[in-house]
């Protein structure tokens, strides 16, 4: 096909797609993106912070996936790739700061004695014992994996390790999460006959240490990855309104309407036709759109739980001694010394994290709040926010002045939810709108939060659109 297309969803997933489509189906092809709000790159964001590009979503990608570092090399952005420093991430455990223990997947170890500093002697006996347990047995279907970790190895290692761990990429803990959906690699050593979670995450440990670095970002920011997907892809942008229903024409294609007032970046007419569509928006967006065209993939996507987080950015004054170390990790049994819960959820030292952040005119932080089904961290006003992530910070790291400057970025119902039943709920997604002509769909609600999972989706999804 050549003709019009229109791509649902300015994030990462629908710019890629947009981009993509360009490239396959030539410049003559008209293509539109609607994008609800005014901003472009979704929970991709570059912002200014005393004067520097720093990210206040998305951070970095998984480097050893390749979707994500190839694009970047085919938009020429090549040269802006750059690997964190040698810096060891940290994670906060019985009230003292530990390194984040090596010879373990998503916190479950290869060997008991790996997280045995971290546990008290109660939890590590938990841990030793799990391989004397009789083997796991897993169904077909997808299992809850926080009930099997804490049948396996206890309430500790899950709480400590496993949970802060996985909520730096789901914003949730193991208890919602499904096995298959977020460890498939350790689902399969199971399926295959280990004869324990201790073996079977040993089989997933590569037999000697890998030197190739397991992030990446852009020195300019992940916002220049948004920035370059725009100005290739060439397409029509139609921002800051949403895309109210979609149906089919009589003679095939789509007709999209919009909200009904214009803005600065939106023109006035409310509806596009066009003759196919991608859509590549968060899951509540997509099921309405598709209640009248694809019911099924609508009822599935009904179903994803989102979850909500903020990252609070700050300049801190130079010569503020953070911690070497890359960031730190903190589990939701954590208490501060006065006894209140810590409010934060992590922090990432970007200084020490990331050299091009390590200029002495002032050390740049993020940290990171919100868990899923936990509403009343987020419900405080900015101000307040940062007063309790300052103090937290204070608490682990000392430090104490007034930062240079302070930002609250919220993402609203940001992540997907990938519970027990998650991957079931993809497959219908995708056999329903399979059976649709002319439509595809991507994005973080499909096969991975990521970016270069993201990326994957809304590559595959382009290219069988251009196929038509």
């Amino acid at each position: 096909m050549t003709g019009r297309v229109a791509v649902v969803g300015g994030g990462i997933s629908g710019l890629v797609a947009a981009y993509r489509l360009r490239e396959l189906l030539g410049p003559e092809a008209e293509l539109t993106v609607c994008e609800s709000t005014d901003a472009l790159g979704g929970k991709v964001r570059t912002e200014r912070l005393v004067g520097r590009p720093f990210d206040v979503g998305a951070e970095a990608f998984l480097a050893r996936r390749p979707e994500a570092v190839e694009l970047a090399e085919e938009l020429g952005l090549g040269s802006q790739l750059a690997h964190p420093t040698g810096a060891r991430a940290t994670i906060r455990a019985g009230g003292r700061t530990h390194p984040l223990p090596s010879g373990t997947v998503m916190g479950l170890p290869g060997d008991p004695g790996a997280v045995a500093d971290l546990l008290s002697e109660a939890g590590s006996r938990a841990v030793a014992a799990e391989p004397g347990l009789p083997p796991p047995s897993l169904p077909a279907r997808d299992v809850a994996l926080g009930p099997l970790l804490r049948e396996r190895f206890g309430d500790e290692l899950v709480d400590t390790l496993v949970d802060p761990l996985l909520g730096g990429v789901y914003a949730g803990g193991s208890d919602g999460l499904g096995l298959r959906a977020t460890l498939p690699g350790l689902a399969a050593a199971v399926d295959a006959g280990a004869g324990s979670l201790t073996e079977a995450v040993a089989a997933q440990l590569p037999a000697t240490p890998s030197s190739a670095p397991v992030f990446a970002t852009l020195t300019g920011g992940l916002g220049s990855l948004v920035d370059r997907l725009v100005e290739r892809s060439a397409a029509r942008l139609r921002r800051g309104l949403p895309v109210r229903t979609l149906s089919g024409l009589p003679g095939g294609g789509w007709r999209l309407t919009f909200g009904a007032a214009a803005t600065e970046h939106a023109p006035a007419e409310a509806e596009l036709d066009v003759d196919a569509v991608l859509l590549a928006v968060p899951a509540p967006p997509a099921s309405r759109l598709l209640a009248g065209v694809a019911p099924e993939a609508s009822a599935a996507l009904a179903e994803v739980e989102l979850a909500s987080m903020a990252v609070v950015s700050f300049a801190l004054p130079p010569k503020s001694g953070l911690p070497d170390a890359s960031g730190v990790l903190i589990g939701v049994t954590e208490r501060r010394r006065d006894g209140a819960p810590f409010t934060a959820k992590a922090f990432t030292f970007s200084a020490r994290k990331w050299a091009h952040h390590g200029d002495a005119d002032a050390v740049l932080v993020r940290g990171s709040a919100g868990r899923f089904g936990e509403s009343g961290t987020l419900r405080a006003t900015d101000a307040e926010l940062i007063r309790r992530v300052r103090a937290d910070l204070a608490e682990l790291t000392g430090i104490t002045a007034e930062p240079l400057r302070a930002r609250v970025t919220r993402w609203g119902g940001g992540l997907p939810q990938y519970d027990a039943g998650h991957l079931g709920r993809v497959a219908r997604v995708e056999r329903a709108v399979a059976e649709v002509p002319a439509l595809e769909i991507a994005g973080a609600s499909l096969h991975g939060v990521g970016i270069p999972a993201c990326v994957a989706t809304a590559d595959a999804a382009a290219r069988r659109l251009a196929r038509g």
